[in-house]
């Protein structure tokens, strides 16, 4: 990993600009802090610089409770190479959406599986990185989308402890099975009446987790996202209307189209509604909010340091710092 450019913003947080090999990432810390940060990855849809103000703005809430906070760029988007097949694939999907056909899950596979397999040994390998710094330390949280990235990380990288998956991006069905697999404590966002968003795929996902503590939240309204970019992955939402009545027939029909990088209200109480109640997971995460939340949060990265800090908070004795959380 090598530092490119810093620069401490006016909140006195430190954002430091890096590359690791031909990735480019971003590195937020709190302004001081007297032991080594927790950390936060923070997803997105692909595209650093179109995603920077709303991926700062995140960093820097965590980092005001006192977490670290780090991004990397998506294989194919930004300055990085564009790989052929992404782009066919990506064609195929536009060509489905403007024609307003159903999305067939062989153009999903070649979509978003593909970006799985690259861009989560990418996360995994700037994790190592990271962690090596002296100023960054466990528990590990993730944040954000693209969704698909999260369930594999979720599964595979056992120093994440906690994770917070922004719902709304292609789905590959076979990533349900990896679902199950999931079971470390999770929170769902969903923006409820945006028409790109298949709301019960969504919902199925959610079901189809296998962790204990999970939540799903239903932001009402539409978000700014879905109608402003896909992304440069072309994994998010098309631009669009949002009506009240929700997803049309159309786009339940072709699988989780939605904005990839939700913003939620400014306050977890305004404008959320907890969603599941048929699905016995209608309660909060208990230790999350009740104990260590119990003050509505600006922004989902700080929400997520709530769950994260919970969980190393609540280890069992003479666990490491940094260990998951069972």
């Amino acid at each position: 990993m090598q530092f490119t450019s810093e620069q401490r913003l006016d909140d006195g947080v430190l954002e430091r600009e890096f590359t690791l090999g031909e990735i480019p990432g971003i590195l937020w810390t709190p302004k001081s802090a007297s032991a080594p940060a927790p950390l936060i990855l923070v997803g997105h849809p692909g595209g650093l610089h179109m995603m920077y103000p709303r991926l700062a703005a995140r960093a820097r809430h965590a980092a005001a409770e006192g977490f670290a906070a780090a991004t990397i760029e998506l294989p194919g988007s930004g300055d990085r190479p564009r790989s052929a097949a992404a782009e066919q694939a990506r064609a195929d999907l536009r060509r489905a959406l403007d024609a307003g056909e159903p999305v067939d899950d062989e153009i999903v596979d070649r979509l978003v599986l593909p970006l799985v397999e690259k861009a989560v040994p990418e996360w995994r390998a700037a994790l190592n990185a990271l962690l090596s710094l002296p100023e960054i330390d466990g528990p590990v949280g993730y944040s954000g989308g693209v969704i698909a990235i999260g369930i594999r990380l979720a599964v595979v990288e056992s120093r994440i402890s906690a994770a917070l998956l922004f719902a709304g991006s292609f789905v590959p069905r076979t990533m349900f099975e990896e679902a199950r697999q999931v079971t470390i404590p999770l929170q769902v966002l969903l923006q409820w009446d945006d028409e790109g968003n298949d709301r019960q795929l969504a919902l199925d996902l959610f079901d189809a987790f296998g962790s204990k503590e999970k939540t799903l939240h239903a932001n009402m309204g539409c978000t700014p996202a879905s109608r402003s970019s896909r992304g440069t992955t072309g994994t998010g939402s098309s631009p669009g209307a949002c009506s009240e009545a929700g997803p049309s027939g159309r786009q339940q029909r072709i699988g989780a189209v939605g904005p990839a990088d939700v913003q939620p209200p400014d306050r977890v109480g305004a404008g959320h509604r907890p969603v599941g109640a048929a699905r016995d997971h209608q309660r909060p995460i208990s230790w999350a909010y009740a104990v260590i939340c119990s003050a509505p949060m600006a922004v989902t990265g700080s929400r997520l340091g709530c769950i994260v800090r919970a969980v190393n908070e609540t280890r069992p004795v003479g666990q490491r710092r940094g260990d998951r959380h069972r």
